[in-house]
């Protein structure tokens, strides 16, 4: 069959690259893609926000199955005209990409269904808000209610910085969001990633992963679309996991179903393990990026054949390799700040899906002279029997490459470094 991928970024690079190498798979397309993809994949050249074309596309090209990667596309209602048209399409509707499009209807849903979460208030006006956080005290968590590309939320750990943070939402609209804020009670843990493939009440739980959101090394610096991965999480039992899926992962898709927002596609549950046991901090509705690039390689199974069977409602059993892996991005100087284009995108590493494997995001060009046109570049990512061998392997590896003008951080796994490693 023929496989439709929607988006540009490295998700969408390792969905192409896992559909690719299935064996009921013949053609993979990307839109409109990147150059980086082009070994995996034929890039249309169709918006990844532009329903009505990308059903046309699909229509034009034979597609079978269609996977939509981006957040922005699925509050952009593709999977609708998908539907409509009767194509088949693993990705939420418009009405149930809310959970990820709208922090309060997420929180509202989650207070509705006993899902644990963080204590919150949601504010459009500003000296309401300001009150709100004088009576809670700091640290507090100040989000934008919308898609701000995962830079809408700021652990503010004084006065100043809330006060800065409530600014850029309601007074500024500094992420485009418009000018709503979910102000949210700090919650001590570690944080983790529990992704499930859905399909309305059928819920199939990947690997966990572990991101790393803050810019700069010691997780300090202000929050990014993610500067790296990996997967497992050793550190982590089983039976937190299990917790976390029976709690917090299958109550939420049961919950949209009993809302009339039945989710089909990829539910993704961003987690602190506190002392009380796990809590939510957001939900996606999409894979993660950088957590796909270090979950779908670790699978053993057929992706295409996978999203079939959930799609029919079965609940497929999936197997993992042992491995560990990490994941390190290449950003350029200043992101998620103002950032330089047109840097060189280094690509002298080999394509090896039991080693080394390099991601792109943010690239144009053609696939031999890569340049960068994005905050997040690319993605390395390196195999290994720990973590700890799959760190310093891929740290190796990025210091082969030539990257005048990027910037990465050091210290990708390092919390799931465990004595025996």
């Amino acid at each position: 069959m023929n496989v439709l991928v929607v988006g540009s970024g490295g998700r969408e690079h390792v969905l192409a690259w896992k559909l690719s190498i299935s064996p009921i798979v013949d053609r993979v397309y990307v839109a409109p893609g990147n150059p980086g993809m082009d070994h995996v994949a034929e890039r249309l050249s169709v918006d990844a926000e532009d329903g009505e074309a990308l059903a046309a596309a699909a229509k034009k090209h034979d597609v079978d199955l269609t996977v939509i990667g981006p957040e922005a596309s699925l509050l952009a209602g593709v999977a609708d005209v998908f539907a409509q048209e009767g194509l088949k399409v693993f990705a939420p509707k418009k009405n149930a990409a809310r959970i990820e499009g709208s922090k309060s209807f997420a929180k509202d849903m989650m207070k509705r269904y006993g899902i644990p979460t963080a204590d919150y208030a949601v504010f459009t006006d500003f000296d309401r808000a300001k009150a709100y956080i004088s009576e809670k005290g700091v640290p507090i968590v100040v989000k934008a209610d919308g898609l701000a590309a995962g830079k809408g939320v700021t652990v503010a750990k004084t006065w100043s910085e809330a006060e800065d943070a409530l600014a850029n939402v309601l007074q500024n609209d500094a992420f485009g969001t418009g000018a709503k804020v979910v102000l949210e009670e700090y919650l001590e843990g570690e944080e983790i990633s529990l992704m499930g493939l859905v399909n309305g009440d059928t819920v199939v739980p990947l690997a966990e992963s572990q991101d790393h959101k803050r810019v700069y090394d010691g997780d300090q610096g202000p929050n990014t679309g993610g500067m790296g991965a990996y997967s497992p999480v050793p550190h982590v039992g089983e039976d937190v996991m299990e917790t976390a899926f029976d709690a917090i992962l299958q109550p939420a898709a049961s919950a949209l179903v009993t809302e009339g927002a039945p989710f089909t596609g990829v539910l993704y549950a961003g987690l602190v393990l506190t002392d009380a046991g796990p809590k939510v901090i957001e939900f996606n509705a999409r894979f993660g990026d950088p957590e796909a690039q270090v979950i779908l390689p670790r699978m053993e199974d057929d992706l295409a054949e996978v999203l079939l069977e959930v799609l029919d409602g079965r609940t497929p059993e999936l197997s993992w390799k042992r491995e560990a892996l990490v994941g390190v991005v290449g950003a350029a100087e200043g992101y998620p700040g103002a950032y330089q284009k047109g840097l060189e995108v280094p690509g002298n590493i080999a394509f090896d899906p039991e080693d080394s494997m390099m991601f792109y995001a943010g690239v144009d060009g053609d696939a031999q002279t890569l340049r960068s046109s994005g905050g997040r570049v690319f993605l390395l990512t390196s195999f290994g029997e720990t973590v700890a061998k799959a760190q310093k392997r891929v740290y190796k590896q990025m210091r082969t490459l030539k990257l005048d003008g990027y910037h990465y951080r050091t210290d990708i796994g390092a919390r799931g470094l465990g004595s025996k490693e």
